[in-house]
């Protein structure tokens, strides 16, 4: 699985668009190899990215849970944790 690709669901906030957006084009560039596609694939590649982040949202709003919602800024302060365990502190 691609590590740029972030957790969205069950997040208060939700998810926004550009988030969505970020996944789907990241998810897109490790299926097909390209970080920029050629002129001859960036119709194919931008359709893929519309199409993936339509399944995002669509999975996103029908998922359901009972679990709270997780606080971005917690989530981002444990993960600043786990970096600096694993790479030492900045």
């Amino acid at each position: 699985m691609c590590r740029n690709i972030k957790t969205l669901f069950n997040f208060e906030p939700p998810a926004t668009e550009a988030e969505i957006q970020a996944s789907a084009l990241q998810f897109v560039r490790k299926l097909s190899g390209f970080n920029a596609p050629s002129q001859a694939n960036e119709a194919a590649f931008a359709r893929a990215v519309e199409e993936v982040a339509d399944a995002a949202r669509r999975l996103l709003t029908s998922l359901q849970t009972q679990a709270a919602p997780r606080d971005r800024e917690i989530e981002a302060a444990k993960a600043r944790e786990r970096s600096a365990v694993r790479f030492g502190p900045r």
